[in-house]
């Protein structure tokens, strides 16, 4: 099939709550990985803002914006036009009166060829999204890309075996995950390494590279705390990391990649062909019955 490079890029950063400073930053990062050579250029969770979800406060809807009238869309649209690069795009969604937390994936031409609604949505201390966010109603999306087959799922997504599964399934050949994740303020846990190994594990059992772009700083609630660990990485095929970020700096990592040469790996490794798909049942209820 030839030749296929392909450059990925992460970006990582603090959010304030002036959105227009939020999105110049962005826009600062995906110009500087985009000069850098990247095709495709991951931002993180709700970057147009903090990561409110540490509070319950309804003062915090008034930030959603419907997909079809979103100053965040058409602010990533109109650059990813000009710079010629793929941009899938984390924001606030509102839909009538129901909310969700969304991603579309904007192409080089700077329309959007893809919509998804995330859909896990976790309820903890210091990540409360589920007062905000209703489960997402489109299933697991993949997006047919003038730089390839992309797979995306939203932070908490990316816990779940069965996301990246679907969709590489669904012929996703490289997968992304914007994330918002830090500190646990009740256990001190720290989550990082048990993070990145999940998304490892999802590279190596579907041997697709993995992207996820994490925040960075302390964010104020009033309930609690968070400080965002950073630490975004890029993962190959195998699982292993080849690119990460550190904990506390705003950055940009890249890393190509032949999909062309990916895709002959993956098919001769034997993993989708030995699949025995009639005997997952189990996966298919909430509690493993399978009678």
């Amino acid at each position: 099939m030839g030749n296929q490079k392909v450059t990925v890029a992460a970006t990582q950063m603090a959010c304030g709550w002036d959105v227009e400073a939020n999105l110049a930053k962005a826009e600062l990062l995906v110009r500087k990985a985009a000069d850098s050579g990247a095709n495709i250029i991951l931002i993180q969770e709700l970057f147009a803002t903090p990561y409110f979800c540490k509070d319950q406060l309804q003062k915090f809807f008034d930030l959603a914006e419907p997909v079809n009238d979103s100053n965040v869309i058409r602010r990533m649209s109109k650059l990813a036009d000009e710079l010629g690069v793929v941009l899938p795009v984390s924001f606030f969604e509102r839909f009538n009166n129901v909310f969700y937390n969304s991603l579309v994936v904007v192409d080089v031409n700077g329309e959007v060829v893809s919509h998804y609604r995330k859909t896990h949505i976790p309820d903890g201390p210091g990540y409360q999204e589920k007062f905000y966010f209703s489960p997402g109603d489109t299933g697991f999306v993949v997006s047919k890309t003038e730089f390839g087959v992309l797979g995306v799922g939203v932070c908490w997504d990316q816990w779940f075996p069965e996301t990246a599964r679907s969709l590489v399934l669904q012929g996703a050949e490289m997968l992304f995950f914007p994330t918002a994740i830090g500190s646990e303020p009740v256990t001190g846990l720290n989550s990082r390494d048990h993070w990145q190994r999940t998304m490892q594990g999802h590279a190596a059992a579907n041997m697709v590279p993995v992207v996820a772009s994490n925040r960075i700083g302390r964010e104020e609630g009033e309930a609690c705390s968070l400080e965002f660990y950073g630490s975004s990485f890029i993962a190959d095929q195998t699982g292993a990391i080849v690119r990460q970020a550190a904990e506390r700096d705003e950055d940009v990592i890249l890393q190509e990649f032949n999909l062309a040469h990916l895709r002959i790996e993956r098919t001769g490794w034997g993993l989708f062909r030995d699949r025995r798909p009639e005997h997952y049942s189990a996966i298919m209820t909430l509690n493993g019955a399978t009678e």
